[in-house]
C-alpha cells in the first residue's frame, strides 16, 4: 500500500509539472466523489470507501495499475473528507434565496437601511425573521421575493441578489395586493395565469377559502366589505393557489382571531412540507416549534443572532429584551403578577376569576405553571432573578400608595387636562349604550342592548373576525349610522352632526388601517394637527364665553384688524405653533417616533404607522379612547408602551375601550371582557380586576 502511495504522488509531482497527463478516472471512482459532494458532511468518507471497496474484484491484467488508481482515489476522497469538515458555502443549486453584499436606501432618508447584508436561505428552509419595528425584516421579505426592485423601484445594490424561480407573497396590509374587487375573482385571477381551465376554477377557489377558515355564503362579495383579518385570509389563500416553491408570509395572522391564526398556520404547515418559507411575524409561539432557523435583527438593520430557535432565545435573551424584541416569556417579564413575581393570596382568586371568564369566552389561555422560556426547545434555560420580583413589588407598593396619596407619576404632559373622574364623579358613566343599534346601507350590523363604560375601566372588546367589532366602534364616533342611546359623559346631542361633535370631544379614535386617518405629509405634522384642532377649539370656547365682540373680533379677517390686533394674533399664533410642535415632539418621542419628525407617514413601517395613529390619538388626553387593535404588528417594547400608556390612562381616570385578540391583555390588563358574535353583544363581563388597581405594566416593558 505505501508503495502505491508513493507511486501516486510521484505521478501527481509529475502531473503538476506537466510531464504526464493526469489519471482518467473510472465511472465508480466519479461516483464516490459526487457521493461525497452530495451529502456534504464527514460521513462523506465513509460513503465513498464503500462504493471504492465495492471494486475490490479485479481481472489479474494490470493489477498495479488499477491499485494506483484506487490509491489516487482514496487520497482524493481524504483530501475531500478534510475539506468538507471546514464551514462550507451552500451550493447555488441548494440557495433558494439569497442576497450578498445588500445595501438599500429609501428616498428621502439619509441613512441605509442595510449595510452590506448578506444571508443565503436553502431550499426547504422554514426561517423567521425577527427584530424591532422598523428594523427593515418586511422590505427583506420584499427584495427576496423580488418585489424590490422589480416592481417597487428602490435604490439597492447588492454583490449578488437571488430570488426564487417561483414565489407567493402576503404582504403585511392585505389592502396592497388584491388586484380585483370581488373575492371570487381575485382568486380567479391567479388560476388564470395558472392556466386552469375555467371549470376547475370553482371547486378550487372554494377548497382555497376553506383551507384558510374564509367561510362566506357567497364568494362574489366584494373584498372592500370584509374586515381587515377576513382580507388575511383571502390574501393567503390567493398566495397558496400558485403552489409556489418558497412562501413569504409577512405577519400572515396579524389581524386574526385565534380560531383564524390556527387555521392559517394549519394550513401553510400542510401545505410547506418541501416547500421554503420565509416568515416575519410577532406572535412567535405560534410558529417556533416547526421553524428550522431564527435571525434576529437589529434596529438598524444588521444581524444580531441566527440559528436556532434554542439557541437564540437562550443565549441571545438579554438582548432580545434590550432591542424589545419579542421572545418566550416577555409577558411575563413585563406584566405584574405574572410569573416574574410571585403571585398574593389576593390576586390569585382575581387570576383564577379572569381566567375562568375567559376560558368561557372561547380564550385558549397558556399554562402559568409552565417555564415561559421556550422551556420545551431549552431545558434549563436561565430566568429573571429574585431581584425582578422584589423590584416589581416594590415598584407595586409605591404606585398604590401614590395613588391613595392622590400623587401621579406620570409625564407632565399627561397630567395637564384633568382626570375625568375628579370631583367625586369616579361613579359617572363616561359612555352609556341603551338599545343601540349601528348600520351599514341600511342593515343592521352591530346591536348592543345596555353597557356602559367607566372611568378606570380597560375593556377588551372580543371576538371572531367579521363579528362587527369595529362597526361598533365606528358607530359611536358616528362615523355610521346608529340608533338607540349613545350618551357621552352628559352631554345629549340632538342632532347627527352634534352627535360626532360631541362623540369627537369626548373620545379619540384610532382606526384598524392607520392609514385611513393621515391627514399631512409630515409625521409632526400629524400629531400637531390634533393639537391645533384643539387649541382652535379652545379660543372659539374661550370668544363665545367672552360675548358676541370678542368672537366677532376673533374670527374677523386680518386685513380689518388693527396693527396692535394684527401683532396680538401674529404672536398667538406663534405660541401656540411652538407649543404645539413641542407636545407634538415629546409625543412622538414617547412613541419611539423620535427622528421620524420629517418623514411621509406613508414611508413608515406599518407598526410605525400604527404607533403614529395612536400617538396622534391620545395627545390630547380625551376621557375615552377607542382603540381598533393597537398592538398588532408591535414588537415588544411598543407593544408595551402603548399598553402602559392605556394603564396610566385608566389610572388618572379615563377609560379604554380596545379590540384585541391578545388573550394576554384580556386575561391580565381588562376590568371587563365584552364579546361580539355575529353582530350583537353577547357578553360583558368583569374580569375580577378593579378600576381601582395601579398600574401594572413595567416601563419598557421590563420590571421598575
Amino acid at each position: 500500500m505505501m508503495r502505491w502511495i508513493a507511486e501516486v504522488e510521484g505521478a501527481e509531482h509529475k502531473r503538476a509539472a506537466g510531464e504526464v497527463p493526469p489519471l482518467p478516472s473510472r465511472p465508480k471512482d466519479a461516483a464516490a466523489m459526487n457521493t461525497a459532494v452530495e451529502i456534504r458532511r464527514p460521513e462523506a468518507m465513509t460513503a465513498a470507501e464503500q462504493v471504492l471497496r465495492s471494486t475490490a474484484v479485479r481481472q489479474p491484467a494490470d493489477r498495479d495499475h488499477e491499485a494506483a488508481e484506487d490509491a489516487a482515489a482514496h487520497v482524493q476522497v481524504l483530501e475531500l473528507n478534510e475539506a468538507l469538515l471546514r464551514p462550507q458555502e451552500p451550493e447555488p443549486s441548494e440557495i433558494a434565496a439569497e442576497v450578498i453584499g445588500l445595501r438599500l436606501k429609501f428616498p428621502g432618508v439619509p441613512d441605509l437601511l442595510f449595510r452590506d447584508l448578506s444571508l443565503s436561505i436553502r431550499q426547504g428552509e422554514k426561517v423567521l425573521l425577527l427584530g424591532p419595528s422598523g428594523c427593515g425584516k418586511s422590505t427583506l421579505l420584499q427584495v427576496l421575493g423580488g418585489v424590490i426592485p422589480r416592481v417597487t423601484e428602490v435604490p439597492l445594490k447588492a454583490e449578488r441578489l437571488k430570488v426564487p424561480e417561483s414565489a407567493g407573497m402576503v404582504f403585511q396590509d392585505p389592502d396592497t395586493q388584491f388586484c380585483m374587487p370581488y373575492v371570487d375573482e381575485e382568486l380567479a385571477f391567479v388560476l388564470e395565469n395558472l392556466t386552469v381551465p375555467r371549470e376547475e376554477m370553482r371547486p378550487r377557489i372554494e377548497a382555497a377559502l376553506r383551507e384558510v377558515g374564509l367561510n362566506l355564503p357567497d364568494i362574489h362579495v366584494p373584498i372592500g366589505s370584509l374586515s381587515q383579518g377576513m382580507k388575511q385570509r383571502l390574501a393567503l389563500a390567493s398566495a397558496l393557489l400558485l403552489a409556489p416553491d418558497t412562501l413569504l408570509l409577512d405577519e400572515p395572522s396579524a389581524l386574526l382571531d385565534p380560531e383564524g391564526r390556527s387555521a392559517i398556520w394549519t394550513a401553510v404547515r400542510r401545505v410547506s412540507e418541501r416547500r421554503t418559507v420565509i416568515v416575519v411575524e410577532h406572535r412567535i409561539d405560534e410558529v417556533l416549534d416547526w421553524m428550522d432557523r431564527v435571525i434576529v435583527f437589529r434596529d438598524d438593520g444588521s444581524v444580531l443572532a441566527d440559528g436556532s430557535a434554542a439557541e437564540v432565545f437562550s443565549r441571545y435573551r438579554g438582548k432580545l429584551r434590550e432591542y424589545g424584541i419579542w421572545y418566550p416569556g416577555a409577558w411575563d417579564d413585563a406584566l405584574w403578577g405574572a410569573a416574574a413575581a410571585p403571585v398574593s393570596a389576593e390576586e390569585a382568586p382575581r387570576q383564577e376569576r379572569r381566567s375562568e371568564v375567559l376560558a368561557a369566552e372561547g380564550w385558549h389561555l397558556p399554562d402559568r405553571t409552565a417555564a415561559p422560556e421556550i422551556g420545551a426547545l431549552e431545558p434549563g434555560a436561565a430566568r429573571g432573578g429574585d431581584g425582578l420580583a422584589q423590584s416589581a413589588a416594590a415598584a407595586s407598593a409605591m404606585c398604590e400608595s401614590e395613588l391613595r396619596a392622590g400623587r401621579s407619576d406620570r409625564p407632565k404632559a399627561q397630567s395637564e387636562a384633568a382626570p375625568p373622574a375628579a370631583g367625586g364623579a369616579f361613579d359617572e358613566p363616561l359612555l352609556r349604550l341603551e338599545r343601540f343599534r349601528v348600520l351599514r346601507g341600511g342593515r343592521e350590523v352591530c346591536a348592543v342592548e345596555q353597557a356602559a363604560v367607566m372611568p378606570g375601566d380597560l375593556i377588551a372588546l372580543t371576538g371572531p373576525n367579521g363579528a362587527g367589532k369595529s362597526s361598533l366602534l365606528l358607530g359611536l364616533m358616528g362615523l355610521l349610522p346608529r340608533q338607540g342611546v349613545c350618551q357621552f359623559g352628559a352631554a345629549f346631542p340632538a342632532s347627527r352632526r352634534e352627535e360626532r361633535q360631541t362623540a369627537a370631544k369626548h373620545a379619540a379614535f384610532v382606526f384598524q388601517n392607520p392609514e385611513f386617518q393621515f391627514v399631512t405629509n409630515r409625521v409632526q405634522d400629524e400629531v400637531a394637527f390634533t393639537l391645533r384642532g384643539e387649541a382652535e377649539e379652545a379660543a372659539l370656547t374661550a370668544a363665545q364665553a367672552g360675548g358676541a365682540s370678542w368672537k366677532r373680533r376673533l374670527t374677523r379677517r386680518v386685513a380689518t384688524l388693527s396693527p396692535a390686533d394684527r401683532r396680538r394674533r401674529a404672536r398667538l399664533a406663534a405660541e401656540m405653533e411652538q407649543e404645539a410642535a413641542r407636545r407634538a415632539s415629546a409625543c412622538l418621542e414617547s412613541f419611539g417616533l423620535g427622528g421620524y419628525e420629517d418623514r411621509h407617514p406613508y414611508l413608515l413601517s406599518l407598526g410605525q404607522k400604527r404607533r403614529l395613529s395612536v400617538a396622534s390619538a391620545v395627545v390630547t388626553h380625551k376621557p375615552l379612547l377607542l382603540l381598533d387593535e393597537p398592538t398588532f404588528g408591535q414588537d415588544a417594547q411598543n407593544a408595551f408602551a402603548i399598553l402602559r400608556l392605556c394603564e396610566e390612562l385608566r389610572a388618572a381616570g379615563h377609560a379604554v375601550l380596545m379590540i384585541t385578540h391578545e388573550p394576554e391583555i384580556a386575561e391580565r390588563l381588562a376590568t371587563q371582557v365584552w364579546r361580539i358574535e355575529e353582530g350583537r353583544l353577547t357578553s360583558a363581563k368583569p374580569t375580577g380586576r378593579s378600576r381601582m388597581d395601579g398600574i401594572l405594566l413595567s416601563k419598557g416593558g421590563e420590571a421598575e
